[in-house]
């Protein structure tokens, strides 16, 4: 029986002024219906070009140096999509294959309703009328669980959560019933219980069709949820490929090793995480962290704590939701309602809970960069709240934050070692130019970066680069106290491993405090010394890292843990 798709010697460079970029290296593979093939590896490994070029969507710089991509519908119909036309193409893209990206926001139109943009998609590859595609619309958001099918049809995609989105963006892929599904990357931002339903809800609709799959993702643990056979990637290249109980119980090459053993939660907390370059001189076994026999005394380990750095009582941010007509506020979104805890001075408290449960809120407020509603937020015996924004400048220096999405929060005009020299100037810390640059040359060399990357800018830079980057502005006024706001959510797993032995080694090196805010439980777990977990607004509970990980008290943490992909234990 021929394969749904076969890739064979497939070569893809990308041609520029002066180079020629070699992204994909004589790559061969088949998917058939009715499995999920995982293609799996880190950031320029090539798995996005390889599914990108299986319905010719890359860039024009981009040439196909050599290979065939055959698409099988059936025996008789094996056909090389590299040799169709574009014309010939839109009749496949969106019917016969069909795609999910990674940031539904950016594939979706804002300003077109979710229910249009589905019946438009539809009606281009099937001739019935609009009623009748509004009827299939709705019903499709009905079988992507989407809450109120009819009312998401008119509503806009930024009115939507993160979930809800990626759902709609299901229903769009899957309306047409196409043959082949490629995902990419569909969960990586998304906390783990919506991770767990999305990767449910596309479990179950490829079993209902008897579709294939291919799905794109960096997280190894993600892959033994999910699919039949894995594909490891590497520099363009196929690392390894076979059935995901022997990718996991006998991993072959070193990429493959280094991918497995890079994840927290193989390891025990506080040891240093090991990353890709480590596994060119492989370790043969690895550990998967089993829950401890027993809680942790909370009381010895509060014995070694004295004064708290930071109090936070009775701590309330309400965002109004309607207004009368003369502007005053009559209905509120309770983002954090009524919340108290302590941070006490060396710690790193986790902060966890799904999206929208008030944990950025939080750890914005801390900073004022939003306005409380009421309680106090005491710092270091000064109680912020009173002040005045002009007060709070010389202790913004003290408590700083780091971003999820370091992209966004360095200015693409200034080059990162003015980016990184700017708080320093506006402090007035180091008056003379001279110096300041010397100090940025040294907090880059702290970092893993290197002097000479002073004058380039943010676009030139990984996303691990960029956020060591930032994490270097943050140090560059010497902190006591950092807000790290899922800083590592978005990277991959041995790029993630490089920043979290990065904030262990400077916080034993500069002894400051954090407040690390994540939807991931096994990083916070690995990382903090206590958790604390929010749910709608509120504390649910809080307490020692392993009482909280392998003894939740509460029924909504234990679903949080409940929901963390577990990989395979041999």
């Amino acid at each position: 029986m021929l394969p749904l798709l076969s890739i064979n010697n497939l070569s893809v460079d990308f041609m520029s002024e002066d180079e020629i970029i070699v992204a994909l290296k004589n790559i061969s593979f088949d998917v058939h219906r009715g499995e999920i093939v995982a293609l799996v590896g880190e950031s320029g490994s090539g798995k996005s070009v390889t599914s990108l070029s299986i319905l010719k969507l890359l860039s024009p710089s981009a040439k196909f140096s050599s290979g065939k991509i055959v698409f099988s519908e059936n025996e008789y119909d094996a056909e090389d999509l590299l040799q169709k036309s574009s014309r010939e193409l839109q009749q496949i893209r969106g019917n016969k294959i069909t795609m999910i990206f990674q940031e539904p926001m950016t594939s979706l139109n804002p300003v077109i309703t979710c229910g249009k943009q589905i019946t438009e998609s539809i009606q281009q590859h099937q001739k019935i009328s609009y009623h009748k595609a509004k009827e299939k619309t709705i019903e499709w958001f009905q079988k992507v669980k989407l809450p109120y099918p009819s009312n998401i049809f008119n509503r806009y995609p930024h009115q939507l959560s993160g979930g809800q989105k990626q759902r709609v963006m299901i229903a769009m892929a899957m309306c047409c019933h196409p043959s082949l599904l490629i995902c990419d990357e569909p969960t990586t931002a998304l906390d783990v219980t919506v991770q767990k339903t999305i990767l449910q809800l596309i479990k179950e609709l490829q079993q209902q069709s008897d579709m294939g799959v291919i799905f794109i993702t960096h997280d190894l643990s993600l892959v033994a949820e999910i699919a039949d056979r894995a594909i490891v990637m590497y520099r363009g290249e196929i690392a390894e490929q076979g059935s995901v109980k022997e990718i996991f119980t006998n991993a072959k090459h070193p990429y493959t090793k280094a991918l497995l053993a890079c994840r927290p939660a193989n390891h025990k907390k506080q040891e240093r995480l090991p990353v890709v370059s480590d596994f060119l001189n492989i370790i043969s076994g690895l550990k998967i962290l089993q829950p401890e026999p027993g809680p942790v005394n909370e009381e010895k380990k509060k014995s070694d704590q004295t004064t708290p750095l930071l109090r936070v009582e009775n701590l309330s941010v309400w965002f109004p939701t309607k207004k009368t007509f003369l502007g005053k506020p009559i209905g509120f979104t309770k983002a954090v309602d009524n919340v108290s805890f302590e941070v006490f001075k060396g710690e790193t408290l986790g902060l966890v809970g799904e999206s929208g449960c008030g944990k950025t809120t939080l750890g914005r407020t801390l900073l004022r960069l939003i306005e409380p509603t009421s309680g106090k937020i005491i710092y270091n015996n000064t109680e912020l709240t009173l002040k005045k924004k002009e007060e709070l400048t010389s202790l913004r220096k003290d408590i700083q934050i780091v971003f999820q999405d370091p992209y966004s929060s360095l200015n693409p005009r200034l080059s990162i070692g003015y980016a990184i020299a700017e708080p320093l100037k506006v402090h007035g810390l180091i008056s003379k130019q001279k110096e300041r640059k010397e100090k940025v040359f040294e907090l880059l060399e702290k970092v893993g970066l290197k002097a000479d990357h002073f004058s380039r800018y943010p676009h030139e830079f990984s996303g691990g680069q960029r956020q060591r980057i930032v994490i270097a502005r943050a140090l560059a006024l010497s902190p006591s106290f950092l807000v790290c706001d899922e800083s590592v959510s978005a990277l991959d797993v041995s790029v993630q491993a490089q920043v979290l032995n990065l904030l262990n080694d400077l916080k034993k090196e500069y002894g400051f405090t954090i407040i690390f805010i994540s939807h991931d439980l096994s990083v916070v777990h690995y990382i903090s010394d206590r958790i604390m977990v929010m749910n709608k607004g509120k504390v649910e509970e809080t307490g020692v890292s392993e009482n909280v990980f392998f003894h939740p008290q509460s029924e909504y943490t234990r679903k949080l843990i409940d929901s963390i992909p577990k990989g395979i234990v041999a």
